[in-house]
């Protein structure tokens, strides 16, 4: 699996895929990126001391994600993250959090802050509809405002393509996340193992109505397969050896 890559459009940086124990929620009915977790953390350390390893420092931005949250990764990998940030200069890091570890943001930002290190959350709101949310997706984000959301992270992911939205509801959350979050990602559902299955009528009015106004604008990232922003899927050199990807 590729674990490492560039991301050269739209606030450049480098991004890596690293392995921990997984997401401890495992209840969204959308997702199935927990299989990529191992229980043996020996292994996960690394694993991810060999994907660091390629961190270069050249956009001195450097994204990290996980099947879970940072507070998932192993301890020494959190440490291994900081060590190649100060080595090769890198001043903006990013890491993804589900909401139930938002007490975890705050000490993150400070201890990363005494190195000079600025750190930017992001997390998977999917959307700002909470009855869609909590009780179709199985979020477990409850009914906290955009505003209270805000407090505690930079940057939000949306999930689109699903049974039930419409062009106008999914204006209306990329229009929320711009107003509150310095960021916004938009996901488009792929067809994995768990229980919800994107809708094609949905993600054609996505393609035909939304992208148009949003592919341009830089506080918007677009990922219209999962593996978009180079990492998830096989390893470059095996391309022609495997065409399946695990997200």
């Amino acid at each position: 699996m590729e674990r490492y890559s560039e991301i050269l459009e739209k606030n450049r940086r480098e991004i890596v895929l690293l392995r921990g124990s997984g997401c401890r929620w495992r209840r969204c009915r959308f997702c199935d990126y927990h299989l990529d977790a191992s229980a043996n953390e020996n292994e996960n350390i690394q694993l991810n001391k060999e994907v660091l390893s390629r961190v270069t420092g050249r956009f001195h931005k450097l994204e990290v994600i996980n099947s879970g949250s940072f507070p998932e990764l192993p301890n020494q990998t959190m440490q291994d993250i900081e060590d190649i940030c100060i080595k090769k200069g890198i001043t903006e890091l990013h890491f993804e959090c589900h909401y139930h570890f938002r007490d975890a943001v705050a000490p993150l930002r400070a201890r990363m802050d005494k190195k000079g290190i600025c750190v930017k959350i992001k997390s998977g709101i999917e959307t700002f509809d909470d009855l869609f949310r909590e009780s179709y997706l199985g979020k477990g984000i409850g009914n906290a405002s955009p505003k209270a959301l805000a407090e505690y992270f930079d940057e939000v992911c949306l999930l689109f393509g699903l049974p039930g939205q419409t062009e106008k509801s999914m204006e209306r959350d990329i229009e929320i996340g711009l107003s509150y979050f310095e960021r916004v990602c938009v996901n488009i559902m792929q067809k994995n193992s768990a229980a919800i299955l994107p809708d094609p009528d949905v993600i054609q009015i996505f393609l035909e109505k939304i992208y148009p106004r949003y592919v341009k604008n830089e506080r918007v990232d677009i990922l219209l397969e999962n593996t978009d922003f180079g990492v998830g899927g096989e390893k470059k050199e095996e391309k022609n050896l495997c065409q399946t990807n695990l997200f």
